[in-house]
């Protein structure tokens, strides 16, 4: 399987483009955006909520401690950088949406 445009690869794991959608009615891979993976959270965007639960997310679908999943850039944005810090390559087909090629 090749990578999913919006993953990289970097020295020291991953990066993942992210386009967040919070305060949705369930958690969620909605497709990709902008070259950016979009996920829905139930979470809303107040108290840093929205971010916690993306973090609970995507360390989820991808079968990786939270601990590995870091957001790099976009705090307080919609448009995220994840770095995932791990050397093994994790299976991408969790955050990939419903329907696409994989």
């Amino acid at each position: 399987m090749s990578l999913p445009e919006y993953v990289s690869r970097c020295r020291d794991g991953w990066r993942i483009a992210v386009w967040v959608q919070p305060g949705a009615r369930k958690s969620e891979v909605a497709g990709v955006y902008q070259q950016c993976v979009k996920i829905r959270l139930c979470a809303p965007a107040v108290d840093n909520k929205a971010n916690k639960a993306l973090v609970a997310f995507v360390a989820s679908v991808l079968n990786v401690k939270k601990s590995q999943v870091v957001i790099e850039s976009g705090q307080t944005t919609r448009k995220k950088l994840l770095a995932l810090n791990t050397v093994a390559e994790p299976d991408w087909t969790g955050l990939c949406p419903v329907g696409s090629p994989q």
